[in-house]
């Protein structure tokens, strides 16, 4: 039996996304299926294309098999054009409606440029991460960013750091652990997944020497939720979790704000890294990295972590199918 292509959509087409995609399907061939949601246009000429339909499930061969979407514009590299924007959001909307209909097995999102959208597409979402689960009708996801040496999880994201203590709550806490701990079984086979937790506070409120949030708030909620079956430890002092022998102990580390987690898994794999996203009911990964408009068209982008989405949503389809 064919396995159903991965749909893989375009992003911002002024950036690098279609360039680290062909990058990555020159490298992955025949072994993972896949679909791109793009306008032939913006697609190199030299490039063999074989146009997809839905409901069709064949061998495409080496070719680059699309699924059409019409843009208003050709597209600069490095120049983000608003009359664009209602088409990066029709490839969003289109791979994932062909998701949620079984046509594809899931979805690998190349990045998108958030302003630029706004301006152009009226889109009313904090991010790509958002946009996806208001489209899967989901209320809460949460964002994973993983990689071959570690995997951690923001609980506040693109927020100003003056606003994480009062932004972590028992609710989002409870919530986001308990997706992870269903995230990790889900999509990656953990039967028993640990979750490390990073205090708020340098050396995690030094015993109330340095706060009390930690120890009022971030300790409590952790034991209620030992007491609820859950693998989770902490809260650890931030300083001492990221280094070979700390990272043994657990699979995920949950972290209070965006820094906190990304500047470890950035500093251990730069070009590796891969977003997840945990809790919806379609596979989603993503690169992690921008649009990287001033490079785009140069033909010097990493493709490393494009290729490794497309991996990673390939292994975590099987894991589902596996389970089912």
């Amino acid at each position: 039996m064919i396995q159903r292509p991965l749909a893989v959509t375009c992003g911002d087409p002024s950036g690098i996304g279609l360039e680290v995609f062909f990058a990555a399907h020159k490298r992955i061939g025949n072994d993972i299926p896949m679909v791109l949601f793009a306008d032939r246009k913006h697609l190199p000429n030299n490039i063999n294309v074989t146009p997809w339909y839905p409901n069709v499930t064949k061998d495409f061969g080496s070719s680059v098999v699309l699924y059409q979407i019409d843009f208003v514009n050709s597209a600069v590299p490095g120049k983000s054009d608003p009359q664009n924007a209602v088409g990066v959001i029709q490839a969003i909307e289109s791979a994932v409606s062909s998701a949620l209909k079984g046509n594809v097995a899931g979805l690998c999102t190349a990045p998108i440029n958030k302003e630029n959208l706004k301006v152009g597409g009226n889109f009313k979402f904090p991010g790509h991460t958002e946009f996806l689960a208001h489209l899967c009708g989901v209320e809460t996801v949460v964002m994973m960013l993983t990689s071959s040496t570690l995997s951690v999880v923001p609980l506040t994201v693109h927020i100003p750091i003056s606003d994480v203590p009062q932004a972590i709550t028992r609710a989002l806490f409870h919530k986001t652990a308990h997706i992870i701990h269903n995230g990790l079984q889900k999509d990656f086979g953990i039967q028993n997944p640990r979750i490390s937790v990073a205090g708020l506070n340098p050396h995690a409120s030094e015993g109330g020497n340095i706060g009390r949030d930690d120890i009022d708030k971030i300790a409590p909620w952790i034991a209620e939720l030992q007491t609820q079956g859950l693998s989770i430890t902490g809260p650890t002092s931030a300083d001492t979790m990221f280094h070979h022998a700390a990272r043994l102990g657990y699979d995920v580390a949950l972290c209070m704000y965006h820094d906190q987690a990304l500047i470890p898994i950035k500093t251990l794999d730069f070009s590796g890294g891969v977003n997840v996203t945990l809790g919806l009911p379609i596979v989603r990964t993503s690169p992690d990295h921008g649009t990287a408009l001033d490079i785009a068209g140069q033909g010097i982008a990493d493709s490393t972590s494009m290729i490794q989405a497309i991996q990673t949503a390939d292994r975590i389809i099987k894991v589902r199918k596996n389970a089912n």
